[in-house]
């Protein structure tokens, strides 16, 4: 069937969701789960959120191991949260999410080529926070129809590039696991990758 140019949907947000969902073995559970996000456009204006989870399966209480939302626009993050995080497949089961603590954000700065590496830079209540994903591999783009995207009621397009490294430091401290091989799709991919243009669109 030929395409159309113009989606007949209604996008919810648009932006950039780079990923961190890291284990300690490749069949082990999630130990950090980290999804940035920088929108551009949502029913809640513009902003940065970025979901910190050292404690995915715990109440994230012990200060080593917090789970915190880092952002600029907390209605935004919450959206986010209750309408789409909750619905990856690394966040689904994480009983952390739910109770996320939220802090205020300022001085979010990306570095970096996006072919080699790619960094995001932001300040929390807690200290400053680095995210990097190095060395970069593949790029390639996915397009999900509404029945195979993670909400089951939109459609999602987005360039993601593959990371076969990461470093995070919160306050200086690191954080526990690294990323391991995953089928995005039907392609070889990384629970650490890039998403570039990332929309979501409700049809």
């Amino acid at each position: 069937m030929e395409r159309i140019p113009i989606n007949p949907g209604t996008v919810e947000w648009s932006g950039e969701n780079p990923g961190m969902y890291l284990r300690e073995t490749a069949d082990g559970p999630f130990v950090t789960l980290i999804s940035f996000f920088r929108v551009v456009l949502s029913p809640h204006d513009r902003g940065h959120a970025a979901f910190l989870l050292l404690d995915p399966f715990g109440d994230g209480t012990r200060p080593m191991t917090p789970n915190c939302c880092v952002t600029d626009n907390e209605p935004l993050a919450r959206y986010l949260r209750d309408n789409f995080v909750c619905h990856f497949g690394a966040f689904k089961g994480a009983t952390g999410l739910a109770g996320v603590r939220f802090q205020s954000g300022r001085d979010f700065v990306a570095a970096g080529d996006a072919r080699t590496w790619y960094a995001e830079r932001f300040a929390g209540e807690s200290g400053p926070v680095s995210l990097t994903w190095a060395p970069l591999t593949d790029a390639f783009m996915v397009e999900l129809p509404k029945e195979k995207s993670a909400t089951g009621c939109h459609e999602m397009f987005s360039l993601f590039v593959n990371a076969s490294g990461v470093e995070v430091s919160l306050s200086g401290r690191g954080v526990s696991g690294r990323p391991f091989a995953r089928d995005m799709a039907g392609k070889a991919s990384s629970t650490a990758f890039l998403a570039f243009s990332e929309t979501w669109i409700r049809r």
